[in-house]
């Protein structure tokens, strides 16, 4: 058995093809993000990935949808998006598979 934290890891990354890694592979990358209120993140899509993001806690807005503990949002290939927290939040992404540089950013 092994302890660790979500902190010993790039951004809470800890299944990727990255390092630290728990587990590295091209598979698939997960982490489990905490953002605060009003954080947000600039709009972009990956051109090879499809992103899962499980919503754990409190709200935020996503395609001008907002989304609820346990919802689940599925972000395909070439889907532009971004969000903004409305609480602190927490979430558990998967991205399937693990493409080093497969993040673009949109410039409007």
């Amino acid at each position: 058995m092994k302890k660790l934290n979500l902190s010993d890891f790039t951004k809470w990354w800890f299944i990727w093809d990255f390092e630290p890694s728990l587990q590295k592979t091209q598979d698939f990358e997960v982490a489990v993000k905490t953002y605060k209120k009003w954080d947000h993140e600039e709009k972009h899509f990956h051109k090879i990935a499809t992103e899962y993001t499980v919503i754990n806690n409190w709200k935020f807005r996503m395609w001008n949808d907002i989304l609820w503990p346990w919802d689940i949002m599925v972000v395909y290939p070439n889907d532009a998006t971004d969000f903004e927290c409305l609480e602190d939040w927490s979430n558990t992404v998967v991205k399937i598979p693990c493409v080093k540089g497969d993040k673009y950013i949109v410039n409007e």
